[in-house]
């Protein structure tokens, strides 16, 4: 998958506004095995993603996998592009 770097920039400081935590490194890495997301935060992220990209997130995408690490969320966002 080929993404925009402004893209990434935004998604990572979406993520870390809603989380109040660093994003790890490596796109790859869980966002909730490394403890900055939770099932909590999760509707808070999505929330400030639809705002953010102008998408809306119906109920049945709204599940962790697709939202696991920056990579993930960045192939969502393309899809729905």
């Amino acid at each position: 998958m080929v993404c925009m770097p402004d893209t990434r920039a935004r998604v990572r400081g979406l993520v870390e506004k809603v989380a109040g935590k660093a994003v790890p490194a490596d796109p790859e890495e869980s966002l909730f095995e490394s403890g900055v997301l939770d099932s909590f935060k999760l509707p808070d992220l999505v929330s400030a993603l639809e705002q953010e990209f102008s998408i809306q997130v119906s109920d049945a995408d709204l599940r962790p996998r697709n939202f696991d690490s920056l990579a993930r969320i960045e192939e969502y966002l393309t899809a729905r592009s």
